[in-house]
């Protein structure tokens, strides 16, 4: 896929990722595993493991492996949305590479792989640091409140509702995203917001439904699926 998308800088693509998402994700994760006043959390099938071999319609590189249901269904939409966001001439995706972590409730992304004219390739790599790259990780922020890029460029997510937290991994992405596919090299932490809104970017990306529309166009600019 490398002629698809021109490189991009790792340093900005990883923007105060690193730090930034380990103290976010390591809070996320102690309040998923916080149980509830009271006691343990209740059993139930939001809570069941399941083994799946497959993301959505894409099979799984290594095998079968052990999720907890919720997050296995809430990883096939995520699959689903980046797919109805790429490019026509790419298939739907046939595999994708990563791990599962944790108890089933997190999920390391290496790899989402098409096919184009008969060729399997490489849509999304972890090692390369191309505007796709850039556009899975908005993805991903689209469908999970906390997402961590890895030494690598491997993208982390654990389990959760989508929506704006103003965790200090969303505000790294949200910068990056802002200078590196809307050209809007002054933003940085505290502005980006209203470099946005200057570049006619309407609605307020902190809330529910913006940060939803900024992740999708994002989604779609990287993946020059957009109509800008």
């Amino acid at each position: 896929m490398n002629e698809s998308h021109s490189p991009l800088s790792r340093r900005r693509i990883l923007l105060g990722a690193a730090a930034a998402s380990a103290a976010t994700v390591a809070g996320a994760s102690a309040a998923h595993a916080a149980p509830p006043a009271g006691g343990a959390p209740p059993a139930g099938p939001a809570r069941r493991p399941v083994v799946r071999d497959r993301l959505a319609t894409a099979r799984l590189a290594g095998g079968p492996a052990r999720f907890q249901a919720d997050f296995h269904e809430r990883l096939g939409a995520w699959l689903a949305f980046w797919s109805a966001n790429s490019p026509r001439i790419w298939s739907t995706p046939t595999e994708v590479e990563g791990q599962v972590g944790g108890d089933g409730d997190a999920f390391t992304l290496h790899a989402i792989r098409v096919t184009r004219d008969d060729e399997t390739r490489d849509a999304f790599a972890a090692g390369r640091p191309d505007a796709a790259h850039l556009a899975t990780l908005a993805s991903l922020h689209h469908h999970f409140p906390s997402v961590r890029v890895e030494a690598g460029g491997a993208l982390r997510v654990a389990d959760g509702p989508a929506g704006w937290t103003g965790s200090a991994g969303q505000v790294a992405f949200a910068t990056t995203a802002c200078r590196e596919l809307w050209g809007l090299r002054a933003a940085d932490a505290t502005d980006w917001r209203e470099h946005l809104s200057r570049a006619g970017h309407g609605g307020d990306p902190t809330s529910r439904s913006g940060w939803a529309a900024f992740t999708r166009a994002s989604l779609r600019r990287g993946l020059r699926t957009d109509s800008y």
